[in-house]
């Protein structure tokens, strides 16, 4: 399977899970958890948690998708390690595909906008693309690397009580701690910006318009994924020197465009406006 056929077969899966975790009304069929008593604890509204719900709770579908396409699944070995999935070819190993679940919320006050996710680190693995540190593979084994995205809206926090239980009774009456889930599939390079993605670690940063995130429209999508390795690869370790005459490291696309000679022009800026 070619990396185009896989994306296309990968965006036909994703066009049926809306439906397959929502309610009528568009909340999330997840409630909380339930014990043996069948007492319903309501779940928190923490991204991390989730996230790690709602990738327990596509499983199955993933699963039933990677046999259909004669693909092994196999799962990170490590919290810390990329990707989440690897799609493994069963009739030729050496057919890979890496897909990352990545979930993001709607900004309340910007609702064009989410809060962005991270896109993987480009520390050594992503520099080294034989390198098996914090990996399931080699990075450079893999015949592309996809995000199987979500994106969804926040409950009130007011309308979400954490500290009580319900009967199972009242399962349909618990407020869903999310609500109007989309899935979206993109190579992660179509979606990435110039940005590291979370404080101090080494992570690719995601551009944050939701259209530019489905439609693909990242930084990069018009510089092409070679322009995309080739800046990360690189991000702040390239001095110039300033109209000041001190060095500083190149930490911009547009710097970095213009240092190897290529067109600015092709950089598709960040539009955060409505």
């Amino acid at each position: 399977m070619t990396r185009a056929e896989f994306e296309k077969a990968l965006k036909e899966l994703a066009g049926t899970l809306t439906g397959h975790v929502s309610t009528d009304d568009g909340q999330w069929t997840v409630k909380g958890f339930i014990d043996t008593f069948r007492n319903v604890y309501t779940i928190s509204s923490d991204t991390k948690i989730v996230s790690k719900i709602l990738e327990i709770h596509l499983f199955p579908r993933i699963l039933a998708f990677a046999g259909d396409h004669g693909f092994a699944l196999v799962l990170a070995e490590h919290q810390n390690y990329y990707p989440d999935i690897s799609f493994v070819s069963k009739q030729d190993d050496s057919v890979r595909f890496a897909v990352d679940f990545k979930t993001t919320y709607r900004l309340p006050d910007k609702p064009w906008l989410c809060n962005g996710f991270t896109l993987g680190s480009h520390g050594k693995y992503f520099q080294d693309r034989t390198s098996t540190k914090n990996i399931q593979f080699p990075y450079g084994s893999y015949s592309g690397h996809f995000c199987l995205g979500i994106i969804y809206d926040r409950s009130d926090g007011a309308s979400i009580d954490e500290t009580r239980s319900y009967p199972i009774e009242q399962l349909h009456s618990i407020t869903s701690v999310i609500s109007n889930i989309q899935f979206f599939v993109a190579e992660k390079w179509r979606i990435a910006g110039d940005k590291g993605g979370s404080g101090n670690t080494a992570n690719i940063g995601s551009i944050q318009r939701i259209d530019d995130i489905l439609s693909g429209n990242g930084m990069f999508s018009k510089l092409g994924e070679e322009w995309f390795d080739d800046y990360w690869m690189n991000y702040g370790k390239i001095l110039t020197r300033g109209p000041d005459g001190k060095s500083r490291k190149i930490t911009s696309l547009v710097d970095f465009v213009k240092y190897r000679g290529g067109d600015p022009s092709l950089i598709v800026p960040r539009n955060n406006q409505p």
